[in-house]
């Protein structure tokens, strides 16, 4: 799947949805990042790009969802240091939702 990962993201998990196949662009590597872009162009240039944002910032990214941006899709994620574990979740999910267009889907930080 196309993704797309704002600039909080952590690269270890975009390094392991790479290894599961999917087509992951970073901030950085598209220039958006260190510009103060505002979350609603980060979402548009995800759309623009037809891809799926992922990200740890999900206050903001809930609120763009409920406004009723379009976008190809939004996971929203929280903090989880076991990177392996969240790149696994994040590519189960999406094997398991494969139309996400302007579908808001969670991938929480397991209870331990």
């Amino acid at each position: 799947m196309k993704l797309y990962s704002n600039e909080n993201f952590p690269l270890v998990v975009i390094q392991e949805l790479r290894v599961f196949g999917h087509d992951v662009l970073t901030s950085y590597e598209a220039r958006q990042a260190n510009q103060r872009i505002s979350d609603e162009q980060v979402l548009q240039f995800a759309a623009f790009q037809e891809r799926v944002l992922i990200t740890i910032n999900r206050k903001d990214f809930i609120r763009l969802h409920r406004q009723g941006i379009k976008h190809y899709g939004i996971v929203i994620c929280t903090f989880d240091p076991n990177f392996t574990q969240q790149a696994l979740a994040i590519h189960q999910l999406l094997l398991a939702n494969p139309s996400t267009d302007n579908q808001l889907l969670r991938v929480n930080k397991p209870n331990t």
